[in-house]
């Protein structure tokens, strides 16, 4: 924390600007051995918060590395509270990479992944919470996974824990009163009575985050979802059309499809990762073969299966076989090919296959796509329209917490109800708290805030 730190903050690559980022107390003294005015002149300071043009000199002050603008902000009001200096430069590899040797060469240390978030929070600027979700926004794909990180951002997460753990130590400083006054059973029955009351109103909060969990994770990782069937069903044709492009070559050739092919797709905001596999049955094509392998590998792993069938053609083994392999999976059968002459009969498909959504579409037409989206949209969102989406939990690590939370609380509620001492009561309630702590972190251990800005790319 004592030492000047810089990164390249931009990608790497060729691009309009590059920009190095430095912080701390040394950072403008350090940018300014570099620096010069436009009229090639060193300057001993600079204004707060105003972009100034000039050149970067190597630390010999004898050769031009690229012509910059430059700004300081002076702390506390910077992104880590600590002074700081960005360099804008040219993009590209070599006029970012030459100025961050040179700092590297005045003593500046090359900042670790997220150190600059890390020192954001640990200097209070922003609780871990609100620091993770720097990362989800960088990484977001969507509008929806976009509007949940900003929204986690922006302290929606943060500004209910920090209620609820309020809320929680009003209600131990109640306890802790009637502790002192026991000799009072009056006192004692209505805390029992007012802090069992209000715990279940905490309960309904933590519960609500807790169901949020489930969509805030597909919106934050993307929902692996696996295209399966026979070969030449038209598993490559709907990859297409739902990616509204021709990746996956499609024939008339059974088998042509002998690898996996990976796509990341935006469906009406949620992200998918789009698997078109080999289609399924038995071959004695040993290439066929290790693609049917490695399509059923993936199936196990898989968020979400969509299945196909073809209406021209009667059920068969394989067709049999695979829905033998979706029965207790969450699934969306679609029946290609609609518009041939129907030879596939809905009596020749187990009972149980009534449970899942059967949809069907023709792709050479065009016909069901839409219907087809909105299908895997309700299946995602379990049919619930989910227009809250800065409203939710998106790490494991949060719902982890609040579900440890939720059950420190009802045990509190099972010790009230059985009228145990209320010192008692309070070993619960204060679990709830340090669980609830974990997330904005005001309860975690070192290592942990470690490893969560470890995942952070260099520069942020």
């Amino acid at each position: 924390m004592e030492d000047t730190i810089a990164a390249i903050s931009t990608a790497p690559g060729e691009s309009g600007i590059g920009i190095i980022r430095i912080s701390g107390s040394e950072s403008l003294e350090k940018a300014l051995m570099l620096y010069r005015n436009k009229e090639n002149q060193s300057v001993s300071s600079l204004e707060n918060r105003k972009l100034t043009y000039g050149k970067i000199f190597d630390s010999e002050a004898t050769a031009v590395i690229d012509e910059v603008l430059i700004c300081y902000m002076k702390a506390p009001h910077t992104y880590t509270t600590e002074d700081v200096v960005e360099i804008q430069c040219h993009g590209g590899f070599v006029s970012v990479r030459r100025i961050m040797q040179q700092l590297l060469a005045l003593g500046v240390r090359a900042a670790e992944p997220g150190e600059f978030t890390k020192r954001a929070f640990l200097n209070g600027r922003l609780d871990l919470s609100q620091a993770e979700a720097v990362m989800d926004l960088i990484s977001s794909k969507t509008e929806l996974s976009h509007g949940a990180a900003l929204g986690q951002l922006e302290g929606y997460l943060s500004r209910e824990v920090k209620t609820m753990r309020n809320k929680l130590m009003d209600l131990m400083a109640a306890m802790e009163v009637s502790i002192d006054f026991s000799e009072e059973e009056d006192i004692d029955e209505v805390t029992y009575h007012g802090v069992e009351e209000k715990t279940h109103l905490i309960i309904g909060k933590i519960q609500k985050l807790i169901d949020s969990a489930k969509t805030g994770k597909i919106l934050r990782e993307g929902l692996k979802t696996i295209i399966v069937g026979k070969p030449n069903v038209g598993k490559s044709s709907l990859m297409n059309a739902l990616l509204k492009e021709t990746r996956a070559i499609v024939t008339d050739i059974p088998g042509t499809t002998r690898d996996v092919i990976e796509e990341q797709l935006n469906l009406r905001g949620i992200p998918l990762v789009l698997m078109d596999t080999a289609g399924i049955r038995d071959t004695e094509d040993l290439v066929e073969r290790i693609g049917v392998d490695r399509a059923k590998q993936l199936f196990e792993k898989a968020d979400l299966v969509m299945m196909m069938l073809d209406a021209s053609t009667p059920v068969t083994k394989d067709d049999l076989d695979i829905m033998q392999m979706i029965q207790k999976r969450k699934a969306l059968i679609i029946i290609n090919k609609a518009d041939l002459p129907t030879a596939l009969s809905q009596e020749d498909l187990p009972d149980w296959i009534e449970d899942h959504q059967i949809l069907k579409i023709s792709l050479l037409e065009e016909e069901g796509l839409d219907q087809l989206e909105e299908a895997l949209e309700n299946l995602i969102f379990d049919g619930e329209k989910k227009d809250r989406e800065k409203q939710m939990v998106t790490h494991i690590r949060h719902q982890q917490a609040l579900e440890n939370a939720l059950i420190a609380l009802e045990e509190g509620i099972k010790a009230l109800k059985n009228r145990m001492p209320l010192d008692f009561v309070q070993v619960d309630y204060q679990e709830a708290m340090e669980q609830l702590g974990i997330i904005i972190g005001q309860s975690v251990k070192e290592d942990l805030i470690d490893h969560i800005f470890s995942n952070f790319c260099i520069g942020k």
